[in-house]
C-alpha cells in the first residue's frame, strides 16, 4: 500500500510474528465462501476461510505465557538473536470476533476499526484461504476480480483495503526451517513497501537493529524488510479510492525477498527493489470531483459492486498484461470508470495503461520507480506467478492517510493536477484522534467472485455526463472542453455501436469498442476488433 503502518493497540496480546505454535488458543479460521465464474455460470467455493496476520497474534515463550514481544520492544532476555527468538517463541491462535472485530456472515467478512475488551485492537489484515494451511493463490491475467464493498462507515483517514501480494502459498514454512508457523497462522506477509515493521521475516525474528516507534507504542522498525509486487485493488474509504499496480524486482519477477538498507527503499524512497508509488487511478486526483463519494455516481452511502478486469496482449493467461480496466454496478447500473478530466494535459484515458501511467507521471511530475521496476508488463508476471488475497481495516502513522483522501504533499497547490486526492482536510487522519472520534468504523466485504472477464456482473450500462473541470486548472490556449453537463457524441448507446473519432486510429491491443468507450474504433493495419465482452472490445 502507499504509505505502510501496522496499527494495532494491544497489552497480552501484543502483534508478533511467532514462528512455533501455541496451545493455549485452538485456530480456527472464519469460512468465507467465494464464487469462480465462467461465461456458463459461477460455481460457490465453500472451502474458502480467512486467517489472520500473524503480526497481530499474541506470541509468547513456548510453554508458558511469558511475552516475546510487547508494546513495541522485544523481550531481550528471551530473543537474543532472529534465529534464536524464532526457535523459542510460539505464534497463538485467535479470537477472531471478540479481539480482532473480524466476523463473516454468508459470504460477507467485517472487519471493525476498534475493538474492546479485556484488551484494545485497533485494525486487521486477514488472508484468504485455499485450505487450512495454504493461501488461495490468484492469477489475474484475462480474469476479472469482482466484489461488493459497504464503505459508508469509512471516514477520512481510514482505509478499507483489498488487495494481492506475492506471497508464498504456505506462508513461507517450506522454504524457511525457523518457521513452524506457516499460512494457518498468517506468516510470510510482504508488500511494495517492503516493511520493517514485520517482526519475523524468513522464519527469523526481525530483532536485530529493532527500534520502537516515536508515533506508534505498538510498532518498531528492524533491520530487516519484506519485499513483493502488490496490485492495489481497492484502497479506499468513503471520499476517496484508488487502484494501483506496484511491480517489484524482487526473486521469481516480484515474490517475496529479504531486504537490508537501500534495497528496502531507505534511505531513499524510490530507490529500492520496489516501487512504492505504484501508478495509481484515483478519480478525484484524475480531476473528476463528482464522481466517487457520499450522494455522487457512485454513492458511498450505499453498498457496491467493484469489478477490475486485467486485459492481456492475446487475450490468454499467459501474456503480456497492457490494461486494468475498472467498472461499478450500483442499484442495478453498471458504471463505467471515470475519465482523466485536464483536457490538454492528459488524455481523457479511464484504466490503467502503460501510457496512463508514463503520461500521468510526466504530468504530475511524479517519480517513475513505477517505469524503473519494470511497468505494467513487469506486474503481469508477477501476477502470472499467483498471488495472495489480502482483505484488511486500517490508519496511517506514516502520512495520515492524506495520499489517499486529502491534498498531498500538503504544502503544494491543491489546484495543481495531480495535488488533490479528496476532500479531506490536510490536517485530517491522525491516528489517535481518528481512533478517539471512529471508533465504530468499519468495512464489509462480500459477494467475492473470479474469472472470466464479463462473467462476474450484470446490470444496465449507463454513460457518464462530462464533468466540470476541477477548480483552479486552466486547460492551455487552444484547448477545446466538452460542455459541462454532456456527453460526448462518440460514446457509443449499445455494445453493437461504433462511433469513429475522426481521423483517429488505435493501436494494436488497444480498446476499439464497447459500453461507455468513447476513443477511437478504427485499428492499426494488420488488426481487427474484437470483442471480448460488451463493455470491452480489443484491437488483435
Amino acid at each position: 500500500m502507499l504509505s505502510y503502518s501496522l496499527l494495532v493497540s494491544l497489552l497480552l496480546v501484543a502483534p508478533s510474528l511467532g514462528q512455533q505454535v501455541g496451545n493455549y488458543t485452538s485456530e480456527s479460521h472464519p469460512r468465507l465462501p467465494w464464487q469462480e465464474c465462467t461465461r456458463s455460470g459461477c460455481t460457490t467455493r465453500s472451502n474458502g476461510a480467512v486467517a489472520l496476520d500473524s503480526n497481530w497474534r499474541w506470541t509468547h515463550i513456548t510453554g508458558n505465557y511469558t511475552n516475546c514481544y510487547t508494546g513495541n520492544t522485544w523481550n531481550t532476555s528471551v530473543c537474543t538473536s532472529g534465529a534464536q527468538c524464532a526457535s523459542r517463541c510460539a505464534l497463538e491462535g485467535a479470537n477472531y470476533t471478540q479481539t480482532y472485530g473480524i466476523s463473516t456472515s454468508g459470504n460477507a467478512l467485517t472487519l471493525k476499526f476498534v475493538t474492546r475488551g479485556e484488551n484494545t485492537n485497533v485494525g486487521s489484515r486477514v488472508y484468504l484461504m485455499a485450505s487450512e494451511s495454504r493461501y488461495q493463490m490468484f492469477n489475474l491475467l484475462n480474469k476479472e476480480f469482482t466484489f461488493d464493498v459497504d464503505v459508508s462507515k469509512l471516514p477520512c483517514g481510514i482505509n478499507g483495503a483489498l488487495y494481492f501480494v506475492q506471497m508464498d502459498e504456505d506462508g513461507g514454512m517450506s522454504k524457511y526451517s525457523g518457521n513452524k508457523a506457516g499460512a494457518k497462522y498468517g506468516t510470510g506477509y510482504c508488500d511494495s513497501q517492503c516493511p520493517r515493521d514485520i517482526k519475523y521475516i524468513n522464519g527469523e525474528a526481525n530483532v536485530e537493529g529493532w527500534n520502537p516507534s516515536p508515533n506508534d507504542t505498538n510498532a518498531g522498525t528492524g533491520g530487516y524488510g519484506t519485499c513483493c509486487a502488490e496490485m492495489d485493488i481497492w484502497e479506499a474509504n468513503s471520499i476517496s479510492t484508488a487502484y494501483t499496480p506496484h511491480p517489484c524486482q524482487t526473486t521469481n519477477d516480484g515474490g517475496q525477498q529479504r531486504c537490508t538498507g537501500q534495497q528496502c527503499g531507505t534511505p531513499i524512497r524510490h530507490d529500492g527493489i520496489c516501487d512504492p508509488d505504484g501508478c495509481d487511478f484515483n478519480s478525484y486526483r484524475m480531476g473528476d470531483r463528482t464522481y466517487y463519494g457520499a450522494g455522487k455516481t457512485v454513492d458511498t452511502t450505499k453498498k457496491m459492486t467493484v469489478v477490475t478486469q486485467f486485459i492481456t496482449d492475446n487475450n490468454s493467461t499467459t501474456g503480456n498484461l497492457v490494461d486494468i480496466r475498472r467498472v461499478y454496478v450500483q442499484d442495478g447500473r453498471v458504471i463505467p470508470n471515470s475519465k482523466v478530466n485536464f483536457p490538454g494535459l492528459l488524455e481523457p484515458f479511464d484504466s490503467l495503461s502503460q501510457k496512463f501511467c508514463d503520461d500521468a507521471k510526466r504530468a504530475f511530475e511524479d517519480a517513475t520507480s513505477f517505469q524503473k521496476q519494470g511497468g505494467l508488463v513487469h506486474m503481469g508476471r508477477s501476477l502470472a506467478k499467483g498471488h495472495v488475497l489480502v482483505l484488511s481495516i486500517w490508519n496511517d502513522h506514516t502520512a495520515n492517510m492524506l495520499w489517499l483522501d486529502s491534498s498531498y504533499p500538503v504544502n503544494a497547490d491543491p489546484a495543481k493536477p495531480g495535488i488533490a486526492r479528496g476532500t479531506c482536510p490536510t490536517d485530517s487522519g491522525d491516528p489517535k484522534q481518528v481512533e478517539a472520534d471512529h471508533p465504530d468504523a468499519q468495512v464489509i466485504f462480500s459477494n467475492i467472485k473470479f474469472g472470466d472477464i464479463g462473467s462476474t456482473y450484470s446490470g444496465t450500462p449507463i454513460t457518464l455526463p462530462q464533468p466540470p473541470l476541477p477548480p483552479g486548472y486552466n486547460p492551455p490556449s487552444g484547448t477545446s472542453t466538452p460542455p459541462t453537463g454532456t456527453t460526448p457524441s462518440s460514446t457509443p448507446t449499445n455494445p453493437s455501436t461504433t462511433n469513429p473519432a475522426p481521423a483517429a486510429t488505435q493501436t494494436k491491443y488497444g480498446q476499439c469498442a464497447g459500453v461507455g468507450y468513447s476513443g477511437p474504433t478504427q485499428c492499426a493495419a494488420g488488426t481487427v476488433c474484437t470483442q471480448i465482452n460488451q463493455f470491452y472490445s480489443q484491437c488483435v
